[in-house]
């Protein structure tokens, strides 16, 4: 079966987007969110990263937007099977070795449930306020990218890049999955892309086409291939989900990503209140997933 997970309702409230139930989501709402994802059998529940919104981007950004690692691992306190994504951290914005921890550890209270998704951000006054170079941001990220992977894999970690150096450290407890958890970066650029299939284990893209995603894909394939990466790579395809959306067509929309060469499916779940996503949550495994088989 195609794997398909779901952003957490209200995590990011983003003006044109979220839903005004939305605002009054708490705590409780997100377990059960998270619990009735599991139940319908979807693959992963994901959260994003903004430390902060500058006040002059709320118009366009929205002041919301949860923690990612605190709100993953609020829920996999709730949940036992379902993954957990961060979809996406900004790499720039922290010490690759406080990632290492702080996702390392949740991947080990969780039994190994981590996805670790990155991006190398986009919003300019962010990076200033935390004191981190934009224009650097994709030196950084290819960086600490190779600096997590150091720290997961090695059990007493070692490296020397140009942003970052560090040697004879123990990041533990030691993750779940060994060598270390999957690292998916998200963004549409050719940087981002090259990156993925490069230093990560999948691609997560919004806002593209299917003709964009099989041009994508055969450029990550010789990328990869370029780079003797030889383990699976994958895929993310964006699926929207309307409100009044029959099963037919979001299998019809599903079949045109995997045709272009998707090997996951991220839906964007439309709802008119908490419960009917709930619902529809619900609805998306008992009638969707098992036509992805």
């Amino acid at each position: 079966m195609v794997p398909v997970g779901v952003s957490l309702p209200a995590v990011q409230q983003i003006p044109g987007r979220a839903r005004p139930w939305e605002a009054a989501v708490g705590g409780p709402e997100i377990l059960a969110a998270a619990r009735a994802a599991e139940a319908g059998g979807l693959a992963w529940v994901s959260c994003s990263d903004h430390v902060l919104v500058p006040a002059a981007r709320t118009a366009a950004m929205g002041p919301v937007w949860y923690d990612a690692g605190s709100t993953l691992a609020f829920v996999a306190g709730a949940t036992s099977r379902i993954r957990l994504l961060s979809h996406v951290l900004v790499l720039p914005y922290r010490h690759p070795l406080i990632v290492a921890k702080q996702y390392g550890t949740l991947d080990r209270l969780s039994g190994g449930r981590l996805v670790l998704g990155v991006g190398s951000g986009h919003v300019k006054p962010e990076f200033a306020i935390l004191g981190t170079s934009y224009e650097r941001r994709g030196q950084v990220s290819d960086d600490y990218l190779r600096a997590i992977a150091a720290a997961w894999e090695q059990e007493v970690a070692a490296y020397g890049g140009e942003t970052v150096v560090f040697h004879d450290v123990i990041v533990a407890p030691r993750p779940a999955q060994r060598p270390r958890p999957p690292i998916w970066v998200g963004g549409n650029s050719r940087a981002a892309l090259r990156r993925a299939a490069r230093l990560a284990d999948g691609w997560v893209p919004w806002q593209l086409t299917p003709e964009d995603l099989a041009a994508a894909a055969a450029a990550a394939r010789t990328l990869r291939a370029e780079a003797g990466r030889e383990a699976p790579f994958t895929l993310v395809a964006p699926l929207e989900v309307a409100v009044d959306a029959p099963a037919d067509a979001v299998l019809a929309a599903a079949a045109r990503w995997r045709r272009a060469g998707a090997t996951a499916l991220h839906a964007g779940l439309a709802a008119g209140s908490f419960a009917e996503w709930c619902e529809r949550v619900a609805w998306l495994g008992r009638e969707v997933l098992p036509g992805l088989e």
